[in-house]
């Protein structure tokens, strides 16, 4: 288990509420090809992979649920939610644990790369995109040297009635 991230998220918890879009610290993260940036403030910690219980009927990305210290937590894979290749789980693959909306929920990834602390200047608006994805989850893109970091609103990504995890308001 990595707890690098997890202390450096108490931590700023513990300084803020809510990183604001237009700069912070974020956790980058790799799902194929493509390096992304999350809210370090909603990560509660990072596991190593284990294949969790399925649950019947559930959608294709939400893998099945875990129980993390008497907390049943659903697992949703990232790839397959936002339409990426279906990769190989391996020694690399996590799941990041967050804490959105007050509820608990795992998300598969390839690999953890790194806290970021990015300032305003590195990061520009994201595109207009008429595509798959949706962009109302993606803030902005950040630049680092010569990485590009896609950074996504995890929470409106995760609280979508599409993912059937909240209920609706």
């Amino acid at each position: 288990m990595i707890e690098a991230p997890v202390e450096i998220a108490r931590t700023a918890a513990a300084h803020s509420e809510r990183v604001p879009t237009s700069g912070g610290e974020f956790l980058s993260f790799r799902l194929g090809a493509e390096e992304y940036g999350i809210d370090i403030l909603k990560v509660q910690e990072i596991r190593s992979y284990e294949p969790p219980t399925r649950i019947a009927n559930a959608p294709a990305f939400i893998k099945g649920v875990i129980n993390l210290r008497g907390v049943i937590v659903p697992i949703v894979d990232l790839r397959v939610k936002l339409g990426c290749e279906v990769a190989d789980y391996n020694g690399f693959t996590v799941v990041i644990v967050l804490n959105v909306k007050g509820r608990v929920i795992g998300t598969v990834v390839d690999s953890v790369s790194d806290v970021l602390q990015l300032g305003p200047e590195v990061i520009k608006p994201a595109p207009e995109m008429s595509c798959s994805v949706d962009s109302a989850c993606i803030t902005g893109i950040g630049s680092v040297a010569d990485r590009m970091l896609i950074l996504m609103d995890i929470e409106a990504l995760l609280a979508g009635p599409d993912m059937g995890l909240f209920d609706p308001m």
